[in-house]
């Protein structure tokens, strides 16, 4: 027997991503459902660094960048890697990240994450007002430390863009560094970066959960339901599920992540989505005295103060969704924090792998499906999710609202690929 519900709005993730939108659609005074196979916060959302990467506004694909990638990948531990039994698979996605590269859409690429930060960060302040969400954030600045000089020299363009997009920070050396997090390693007191505006989720988990309470407290409604397929009808969506279910929504938004690319395909939309295999070990309460986020631009890892603890991760792997994780990557990372942070106890942590939804062109996909303007897409942000999850949300409640943007959308839209 079918069961058939008609429901105003059905978004389609219980991510950080999904439950902003659905919030942001509650605001907008919808009934709305969030669907997810596996519950909330069992996806990217729970074991991410849990940075408000506001200043990330550099595209992962820059001009040089493919001159770099071999040495990269020469280190099957190293800050990129391919699997090599998904090196065919992933030659599609290589190339458009190539062409992503070009420094003419390079620069396009970098003005829309300039013009999208800025709104995101004002629209998670919005949604994070309350109490019970303010508790989760925390502003602890970012610090950035190089090996070298020459590496410090050698971001120095990167770092003048941002401040020519109004991020702030400090170029700070010596006591400097050892005033805002003692006991580094020697070789990272010499020069650094610092943004003192950095913020960070005090517990990405828990703060996705929040989102789940508060979505649920405003009389939103979150089912475990996995979706197979998803049909555009003359109005509205058709959903299709295990056992023959069906339910009907007026509109769908589809914010499932690393598994939205299946879902896309089945209307009609060839979105070149992939995996970025994210690795990080959690280190109980007590392994170091973590003051402020820390990036390794040189190593691509970071060390953010996460629940009370420190988590140790980053990197990327492309390997997709099935092969067995290598958690070996986890291991080089937290070697490599011990030498940098040489009071690091390194016992008993708690190791993780989760799923990136990345794009060649590292911008998010947000707009309609081809096969229905009742049917919008929000996800593929990569590293960003979390930073511009509640920007996302604000977008597509602007979106389905019928209202102009605060930023142009084209950058962002599934017919880019087409």
């Amino acid at each position: 027997m079918q069961d058939q519900e008609a429901n105003e709005a059905v978004v389609i993730g219980a991510g950080v991503v999904g439950l902003s939108v659905a919030i942001a659609l509650q605001s907008e005074g919808r009934t709305v459902t969030v669907l997810d196979k596996a519950g909330v916060a069992q996806g990217a959302s729970a074991g991410n660094a849990g940075m408000l990467a506001f200043s990330e506004i550099m595209p992962h694909a820059s001009p040089g960048i493919m001159r770099q990638a071999p040495r990269w990948l020469a280190d099957p531990l190293g800050p990129l890697s391919i699997r090599p039994a998904y090196a065919v698979k992933i030659l599609p996605f290589l190339a458009r990240f190539s062409a992503a590269s070009r420094p003419a859409i390079y620069r396009r690429i970098l003005a829309a994450q300039a013009s999208f930060m800025p709104m995101a960060e004002e629209a998670f302040d919005r949604l994070v007002s309350s109490a019970a969400l303010a508790r989760h954030v925390q502003t602890t600045g970012t610090l950035s430390l190089y090996d070298t000089q020459a590496s410090f020299a050698a971001s120095a363009a990167e770092w003048e863009i941002r401040r020519q997009a109004g991020i702030s920070f400090q170029e700070i050396a010596g006591a400097e560094i050892d005033a805002l997090q003692p006991g580094l390693a020697p070789q990272l007191r010499g020069l650094a970066r610092y943004v003192p505006g950095g913020r960070q989720v005090v517990d990405p988990r828990l703060y996705t959960q929040a989102l789940a309470a508060h979505f649920e407290a405003r009389g939103g409604k979150l089912e475990r339901a996995e979706v197979l397929k998803v049909e555009a009808m003359e109005r509205g969506a058709r959903l299709i599920l295990p056992g023959g279910r069906q339910r009907k929504a007026a509109t769908v938004v589809l914010c499932a992540g690393a598994w939205s690319k299946t879902l896309a395909a089945w209307l009609g939309d060839r979105i070149p989505l992939e995996t970025e295999r994210g690795y990080n070990t959690t280190l109980a309460p007590g392994a170091f005295d973590l003051r402020r986020q820390i990036y390794f631009p040189d190593h691509g890892f970071v060390a953010t103060p996460v629940g009370g603890g420190v988590r140790i991760g980053g990197a990327v792997e492309l390997g997709g969704l099935a092969l067995p994780p290598n958690y070996r990557r986890a291991d080089a990372m937290l070697a490599k924090a011990a030498r940098f942070l040489p009071g690091l106890n390194t016992n008993g942590g708690t190791q993780w792998m989760g799923f990136r939804p990345s794009m060649p062109d590292t911008l998010a996909v947000i707009g309609p499906a081809s096969a229905s303007r009742d049917i919008v897409y929000a996800f593929g942000h990569g590293h960003l999710g979390l930073t511009q999850s509640a920007g996302t949300g604000r977008l597509i409640a602007d979106l389905l609202a019928g209202r102009q943007a605060p930023i142009d959308m084209a950058p962002f839209a599934p017919a880019r690929f087409r």
